[in-house]
């Protein structure tokens, strides 16, 4: 499939960090978890899409995040970690060549994501726990040109 097909056939929206996004799982459970502010749901999921020319930008939320690869071209997971120093992921099928299948983001970290030199695009499923809420989600500023 193209990512056209899949934007169309998951009925994916625009996800402000970059690419597209679909909502597939938010659980019922409730919690009350410290640092946050309210309840949150458990867990929850989303596809995840980019395609040639955008990329996910730095941002940051309050949970771990676990990356999986589904389709198309390998992604580039980029972090800072706790020490300013960047780290790289390749979130693909090619194991063979160093990419994984899936990929934990540490809460609180800055990170972002774009597609391999030549990519068209990726397809990925992001799980979030204590599940995802807008109120914990933080781009990063830009710096001033």
């Amino acid at each position: 499939m193209t990512a056209a097909q899949y934007i169309q056939h998951l009925e994916m929206h625009p996800h402000p960090e970059g690419g597209y996004y679909k909502e597939t799982y938010r659980s019922d459970l409730q919690v009350m978890i410290d640092g946050f502010d309210g309840e949150r749901s458990i867990c929850t999921s989303i596809y995840f899409l980019l395609q040639e020319g955008q990329k996910s930008a730095m941002h940051r939320i309050k949970s771990d995040e676990i990356w999986y690869h589904h389709d198309g071209n390998a992604l580039e997971i980029v972090e800072i970690d706790e020490t300013g120093k960047e780290i790289v992921t390749l979130l693909g099928k090619q194991l063979d060549q160093g990419q994984v299948l899936q990929h934990v983001v540490k809460a609180h970290r800055w990170f972002g994501a774009r597609l391999v030199e030549g990519g068209k695009f990726c397809l990925v499923g992001c799980q979030v726990s204590p599940g995802f809420d807008f109120r914990d989600f933080e781009l990063r500023q830009q710096e001033p040109a």
